[in-house]
């Protein structure tokens, strides 16, 4: 008997070592929580919800196109990417796949959603690998002024990354609650931003705005929608820009065109999808369908070519994508991976993944 009660509380003394140095984070206090109420009416206390009135249906079907395996055969390209300074009035974008991106805008450096570990999971011996590797190190990255944060899911919030990151960023900028994970990984709480919905911050002259997005969040079995999950608006005097992040089809696409009119470029998360996800990721054609709906000049498609977490073709999303948006007559933005372009230079849509299997 003693040696059962000994064996049971190993193995519950061994869990709460893992939850305790893992990647889980931590969870807003009831102090948090008094908080998050007075800023956010879409949070009832203990959880974020979506509003029921932009709640829309979306598409019926997946239609999969791609019959390609879920990794690629071929090793596909990757480029070498130019860090160079850029004017105020001029925006350079270098995609480093899925959905880390990085926007020098009014001459700063801004990293949207970095994530350059191996593994999209808790732990770097199991879960989700890369199929697709940027070519520089986070070492190689330039000094940032800015990290957009905007949910907690292990693809877009990376502990690993983040904590690499945190002596060459003057500034993380984050939905509500995912100041609590940072904290929890000892990123000093003087160099963190929270926003909800609808609040910004002016950062030298450039607004960045938090907006709603159609999701949920949580890092663990417990706990979901716990901290608030958005899409972001990058405006100044010279440009808009709209990243969806993740987030399905709704009312909130036209509630953000309503408040803040056409965006020069529109980056639309457009992969790992299926129908048990629809509610939290874009099919590509309704990818297509929501930058239509905020007025986007440009489009780029992203959370795709770097991690196998759906059951689709590993090209599926920007071909359906490119497909949609001719049929929209939309300018359509692809550049390799890590190639950097800049959004006043003639459009970069070459559709190089038909050439690899």
């Amino acid at each position: 008997m003693k040696k059962d009660l000994f064996a049971v509380g190993a193995v519950i003394s061994a869990i709460a070592l893992i939850f305790k140095k893992s990647d889980f984070g931590a969870h807003p206090t009831a102090s948090d929580c008094r908080e998050y109420n007075k800023r956010c009416s879409e949070y009832n206390g203990r959880r974020f919800t979506y509003p029921t009135e932009w709640a829309e249906k979306g598409l019926d079907e997946d239609q999969k196109l791609s019959g390609k395996g879920t990794v690629p055969k071929d090793k596909l390209p990757v480029y070498t990417p130019d860090f160079s300074v850029i004017g105020i009035d001029k925006i350079s974008i270098t995609w480093f796949g899925h959905s880390t991106v990085l926007m020098q805008m009014h001459s700063m450096n801004i990293l949207f959603d970095p994530m350059f570990s191996e593994r999209s999971s808790p732990f770097q011996w199991i879960g989700p690998s890369r199929f697709t590797r940027p070519s520089v190190s986070i070492k190689e990255l330039p000094h940032l002024d800015i990290v957009m944060l905007s949910h907690d899911h292990y693809d877009h919030l990376d502990r690993r990354t983040v904590q690499q990151l945190a002596t060459k960023t003057d500034r993380f900028i984050v939905s509500l609650g995912l100041e609590k994970h940072l904290e929890h990984w000892n990123i000093p709480s003087s160099k963190i931003t929270t926003l909800a919905w609808w609040e910004q911050v002016n950062i030298n002259g450039l607004d960045v705005i938090c907006t709603p997005s159609r999701d949920f969040s949580g890092r663990g079995l417990i706990g979901q929608n716990r901290t608030q999950w958005c899409s972001w608006v990058l405006k100044d005097e010279y440009h808009s820009i709209f990243n969806s992040c993740d987030g399905s089809i709704g009312g909130h696409f036209k509630a953000i065109h309503d408040k803040y009119g056409d965006f020069d470029l529109a980056l639309m998360e457009c992969g790992q999808y299926n129908k048990s996800w629809h509610y939290s990721h874009l099919y590509p054609e309704e990818a297509v369908m929501a930058a239509e709906m905020i007025g986007a000049k440009k489009v780029m498609p992203i959370h795709w070519g770097a991690f196998v977490l759906s059951s689709h073709g590993w090209d599926d999303s920007p071909e359906r994508f490119v497909i949609e948006a001719e049929k929209r007559n939309l300018c359509v933005i692809t550049p390799y991976f890590c190639e950097t372009f800049s959004l006043d230079a003639p459009t970069v849509s070459n559709y190089w993944w038909r050439n690899y299997n």
